[in-house]
């Protein structure tokens, strides 16, 4: 499920790109687009998620159902009214926050210069977009239940919606508005929305679709909140440091936004596809564990995962780097998204690909200190990471642009998975045993010879002279090659079936 989910992802940035190219259009509405996804990252998939499973997990463990339908009810109407609340102030507040993330383009408004009107654009389609946290925020707390019910494809599925809508607002719509991207803004509204209702009768079927009441001083739901707050940097620290680089970003030459946009996106299809969807599945199995005291189960299912994401993380990251044009040239051009935007964008998903392993080693570590209930270690490393951050961005804009912006985000988010397995090895909690270092180095060795084979493949294409069927081709047989060197490396370096068997205990 959620394989179908990120190809129609990329599907939906490939109509944007189509549609809007990397051009200022495309800068206002990533930017619109981005600031509720951030705190849908908050709110819905990152620090509430982090802080809900392991207490409603304590409390289903405990098998009174009329205590964990209360529990349910009572978070769902807390949650939503902080939420409502917060979607309100959004769409009045939206001038002050198209000011505060997109400092360059307010400081041109107030010069009356021409990118001034980046900042009028911005200010109107972010009262669009903004409703979307309280729509994702509920969907984000129904698929929590499920999830915790072992219940894990629907909340999968679920983006699948928003995909469709925005890929048919712009195919509908953009013809009717003078900038077309407000086309793609209404269909994030009316995705959230669609999501929402699709969940619904999943949780009735379960018997948790329960009529919601404010609980801010029930002892659980205060936990949940005790838990969140410091979550909110603990888990999001990748993309505050993401919002971050839009505000610099803002200062840069305009489509730095859009070449950084693109990227990213490229960067979250294999970090969506194993990264996320791994760490999913394990934050309810380690709450099960902990509850159950379980330390050895604990240790063997974060051990499992880390094995997991490796065999998918290494030889993709390295996959990315080395294919990054010819990837870009693909998927993105075509349209107003032109040759020279392509390698714009190449070079800082290259950047950005040196941290795709450490992505996916946080989304495995932080849920093993937030299913302990433990949330005040990842918010400190979170904000040092933060902090660092900030400081490589300054020290490597200045030489490498936007480039630099995407390489200071790959550094900052090695240090946070460093950070994170050395208190966890410290703790006695995890450590990496000597099987999976072997793993890694079989993995590694097989990523060398996967990229020496695709490396050499590429060197024979001329991309910029054949047209979109030759490209296609061209990189399909490409990732056919990768792939088949990929797995007769492994076989040949010791891998085996035997090395994946999952170790995640589910009951």
């Amino acid at each position: 499920m959620t394989m179908i989910s990120r190809v129609l992802g990329l599907v939906r940035d490939v109509v944007i790109a189509y549609i809007l190219g990397a051009g200022a259009a495309a800068d206002v509405f990533i930017f619109a687009n981005k600031i509720p996804n951030f705190l849908r990252r908050l709110f819905a998939e990152g620090a509430f998620a982090q802080a809900f499973i392991p207490v409603l997990t304590e409390v289903h463990e405990k098998g009174d159902e009329a205590q964990l339908k209360d529990f349910v009810a009572k978070v769902s109407g807390t949650l939503g009214v902080i939420v409502f609340v917060t979607a309100i102030l959004g769409v009045l507040g939206s001038s002050g926050l198209a000011a505060l993330f997109g400092m360059g383009w307010f400081i041109d408004y107030l010069n009356d210069e021409p990118g001034g009107e980046k900042f009028e654009l911005a200010s109107l389609m972010l009262k669009i977009t903004f409703p979307y946290i309280f729509f994702i925020s509920l969907t984000g707390f129904a698929g929590a239940i499920l999830n915790t019910l072992n219940k894990f494809a629907v909340a999968a599925f679920t983006p699948v919606l928003l995909n469709i809508s925005i890929i048919a607002c712009a195919y509908f719509l953009s013809d009717s508005f003078s900038v077309p991207s407000f086309a793609l803004a209404w269909g994030v509204f009316i995705g959230g929305l669609v999501q929402l209702a699709f969940q619904l009768p999943f949780l009735f079927r379960v018997g948790l679709l329960i009529k919601p009441k404010w609980g801010w001083h029930d002892p659980n739901v205060a936990k949940v909140r005790k838990l969140m707050i410091p979550a909110l940097f603990g888990v999001s620290v990748s993309q505050i440091n993401l919002l971050l680089d839009t505000m610099i970003a803002s200062f840069l030459m305009t489509n730095a936004i859009s070449w950084l946009y693109y990227s990213d996106r490229l960067l979250e299809f294999p970090l969506g596809l194993f990264g996320i969807a791994i760490a999913t599945v394990i934050l309810p199995t380690l709450s099960r564990n902990h509850v159950q005291s379980d330390k050895d189960g604990f240790a063997a299912n974060i051990d499992w995962a880390v094995k997991l994401i490796a065999f998918m993380g290494v030889p993709a990251a390295a996959a990315l780097f080395v294919l990054a044009m010819p990837l870009m040239l693909v998927i993105f051009q075509r349209g107003e998204f032109t040759i020279q935007d392509s390698h714009m964008a190449s070079l800082s998903l290259m950047a950005y690909s040196a941290g795709l392993f450490s992505f996916m080693l946080v989304k495995v570590f932080a849920p093993a200190f937030y299913s302990r209930q433990d949330t005040k270690t990842p918010v400190k490393y979170g904000i040092i990471t933060m902090v660092a951050n900030m400081v490589f961005n300054l020290i490597l804009a200045v030489p490498f642009g936007y480039v630099g912006l995407a390489m200071a985000t790959a550094i900052s988010g090695t240090l946070n998975a460093l950070l994170l397995y050395l208190r966890l090895s410290r703790q006695g909690v995890y450590r990496v045993s000597a099987q999976t270092w072997w793993f890694m180095v079989k993995i590694s060795a097989a990523t060398i010879a996967m990229v020496s084979a695709i490396y050499w493949y590429s060197l024979r294409v001329d991309w910029h002279a054949l047209a979109f069927s030759g490209r296609a081709f061209e990189l399909a047989c490409i990732v056919a090659l990768g792939l088949v060197s990929y797995a007769l490396a492994g076989v040949i370096f010791g891998l085996r079936p035997a090395d994946f068997v999952s170790k995640v205990k589910v009951r």
